[in-house]
């Protein structure tokens, strides 16, 4: 919706994918939201089951301005308030008067209005209000509004972070996650990282021939001195594009871990880089569960058979019950055509779980072998193949970049990296 003044426009943030990309996790802060309709009630109780508020302290009632009032009058002020307002004009700046004289002068106040007026908006920020949204809203519309509240004049921009996970144990989850960041840092010219989640079986040093001394476990496991200086340290520059935090694949200690630590190590990588890829173990418990169910982006890699439709199946339900604001999880088919092997179609397999097809990459044990045996992407070792092909769509479908900035897959470009690689060895 737009708010229409002679020649000057207010855009009204929209629940779209730009909508999607500024509503990122909400710091440890306390909310408290006052609604006099239904519907922006009803958004905002989404909003705060939404896994972006998971930090914080919400609550949503009814009753309006008049509601905050009788109550902060009592009780002190959260960190954000917002408020439903049916008023317009004059009306609405004398309840927000009124508000003023019990509110923190600390507090962030987002006003959700109904009145499609420019000078009223000019009025309220000139009264210190933060933001002003139009009804009817959605509960992605909120939460963005509450992250621009906290996005400071030259922070940084937290990056995004991509879940890969596979619907089975050997379906080439791992394989798919790192030539995928591959493919995005060389063909779409992205900074990324590849966090190996695997800690005592992870294969990402293997397949990128790298060997640092210190990788994500240190990080997860260093307590109190976990920083942004130690973070960047522990990231191993494998080109210049692309670093890992690499596994340590040993199985001299045991890796029960706690959420709140590997949470903490993706928060702070997320501000070094702009996309994370979190290769996710094949294994199920509280940690890996909120992990994947705090990604931005979900990747589920599965063979086409019913055993990983049954999985899949179910990893889809839980996605879609949980993070209703999210876009719906990527598929990608790996090992499609194994001779002799009956399988599911693949566009079948696609439509029993609702969802289109991200990739398709063909069983090929020659080409992914080689690769794996020296330590090379499937790009690198054979670039003209079709799963090169299916690992470039597949990173421009998730970065929502239809075409790859030109010459970025040259033959050029792909000996250069090599280059780098081994000048870094």
């Amino acid at each position: 919706m737009t708010l229409a003044y002679e020649h000057e426009e207010y855009d009204e943030p929209r629940a779209d994918t730009s909508a999607q990309q500024a509503a990122t996790l909400l710091p440890r802060i306390s909310i408290q939201a006052f609604c006099e309709t239904r519907d922006v009630l009803e958004a905002l109780e989404e909003a705060r089951a939404d896994r972006r508020t998971s930090r914080t302290q919400m609550s949503v009632q009814m009753g309006g301005v008049a509601a905050a009032v009788d109550l902060y009058r009592e009780a002190p002020t959260p960190d954000v308030v917002v408020l439903e307002s049916m008023a317009g004009g004059q009306r609405l700046l004398d309840d927000l008067e009124r508000l003023a004289d019990v509110c923190d002068a600390e507090t962030q106040v987002i006003i959700i209005g109904h009145a499609n007026d420019v000078m009223l908006y000019r009025q309220l920020l000139s009264r210190g209000i933060s933001e002003y949204l139009i009804a009817p809203i959605g509960p992605v519309d909120a939460i963005a509004a509450m992250c621009r509240l906290y996005a400071q004049e030259g922070e940084q921009h937290a990056g995004r972070s991509i879940a890969v996970i596979g619907a089975k144990g050997g379906v080439g989850a791992s394989t798919v996650a790192h030539n995928f960041g591959w493919a995005m840092s060389q063909d779409l010219l992205k900074n990324v990282a590849i966090a190996d989640l695997d800690l005592p079986f992870g294969t990402a040093g293997l397949d990128f021939n790298q060997d640092p001394s210190q990788g994500i476990a240190d990080a997860i496991f260093a307590g109190d001195r976990l920083d942004e200086s130690l973070i960047d340290k522990l990231l191993w520059k494998c080109t210049d594009r692309l670093s890992l935090f690499t596994a340590p694949a040993t199985l001299d200690r045991d890796y029960d871990l706690e959420f709140e630590s590997v949470e903490q190590v993706i928060d702070i990588a997320r501000t070094l880089v702009p996309h994370l890829i979190l290769d996710m173990p094949h294994q199920w418990n509280a940690w890996t569960r909120q992990t994947l169910m705090s990604a931005d982006d979900i990747i589920i890699v599965a063979a086409p058979d019913l055993g990983n439709l049954r999985n899949a199946k179910n990893l889809v339900d839980l996605l879609t019950q949980q993070r209703r604001n999210d876009r719906q999880p990527f598929l990608v088919l790996n090992q499609v055509g194994i001779p002799k092997r009956p399988e599911i179609a693949p566009r079948e397999f696609a439509a029993a779980l609702n969802l289109e097809l991200a990739a398709e990459i063909a069983f090929e044990p020659q080409l992914f072998g080689t690769a794996a045996n020296n330590g090379q992407m499937i790009s690198e070792t054979q670039g003209t193949a079709k799963a090169s092909d299916a690992f470039r769509d597949l990173a421009r479908v998730v970065a929502g970049q239809p075409d790859a900035p030109r010459g970025a897959n040259t033959l050029i470009a792909q000996l250069m990296a090599k280059l780098k690689r081994s000048k870094d060895k």
